[in-house]
Formats: C-alpha cells, structure tokens, sequence
C-alpha cells in the first residue's frame, strides 16, 4: 500500500468513527428526550441538540459518502463517451464539485464570523459559531475525499481500471 492509499484509508476509518459517534450520540439525545418527555420533565435543550447533531450527522456522512464514491452518479453514462472526451469531461465536474465545495467552505466561515457571539437558546454557554463549524469543515472534508479519489477516477477515466461505484 502506498502512502496515497495508506492516507485514504486513515482518512476513511476517521470518518467513519466520526460518524459512527455521532449516529449514537444522537440516538443517546433522542432516546433522552422521549424518556424525559414521558416521565413529563421535557428536556429544554433536546430539540435544539438533536437537530445541530443531525446536521453534523449529514456534513461528516456526505463526506463519507464522497470517499466511498457513493453519491449518486451515472457512471454508465460517463463509460459510454470516448476515451478522448471521457477524460475532460470526468475532470470538468470534479473541478466543478471540488469549486462548490471550497466556496461553500469559504462562506461557511464568513457565516461563523457574522455567527461571532451568538449562542444556543436552550444552552446559551454554546456558541453557535461551534455548532455552525460543521460547514466549512464538512465542505473541506468532502474536498479532501474528492481529491483522493482523483487517482481512481483518472484510472477509469483512461479506461486503466472500471468505471464502477465504490462501496
């Protein structure tokens, strides 16, 4: 294993950990808030904790997904077009999809920056500006899975290796 693919893989299992940790912590907090709400002592802080675990949730999956190369594509599509075009065209979108994804980082910050001492209602000792970081380090994380799947994607681009989704 090269180190490209030694550093996809640590990547990968840190993702998936990170993941993995926050699908049971939100299980933990919504199990919590119906225990609560049946015992008739409502949690004040449950739906606004649930709801920034769930973005969070969905930022640090979709960069899972990226890696994984399990987002919705159509790879027939792309192995149909000649080599000569497959290649630009292959290239064309991961430089559009990785432009998105640094531009949504670069307003996902300006975002904490207007954030700047904003809190939680239920829980106002939480900044916003931390429960929001998930933007732009979600959009980075999702660029960084997309350039190490750049080797990949060259390979079946160049007809080197089959276009197929990686599971």
């Amino acid at each position: 294993m090269n180190r490209f693919d030694a550093a996809r893989s640590l990547f990968e299992r840190l993702l998936e950990a990170i993941t993995v940790l926050l699908i049971i912590s939100l299980a933990v907090v919504v199990v919590l808030g119906v225990i609560f709400r049946w015992a008739g002592e409502a949690l004040s802080w449950y739906d606004e904790i649930a709801s920034v675990q769930l973005a969070w949730l969905t930022y640090y999956g979709a960069s899972l997904a990226a890696l994984k190369r399990a987002h919705i594509g159509v790879p027939g599509v792309i192995s149909r077009v000649p080599p000569r075009l497959r290649v630009p065209l292959v290239f064309l979108a991961e430089a559009v999809i990785i432009g998105f994804f640094l531009m949504l980082a670069w307003y996902g910050y300006v975002v904490l920056v207007i954030l700047e001492g904003d809190t939680l209602i239920s829980l106002p000792w939480i900044g916003t500006r931390f429960t929001q970081s998930v933007i732009p380090i979600g959009a980075i994380l999702f660029v960084i899975a997309e350039i190490l799947n750049l080797p990949q994607i060259w390979r079946e681009a160049t007809g080197r290796a089959a276009y197929v989704r990686h599971e």
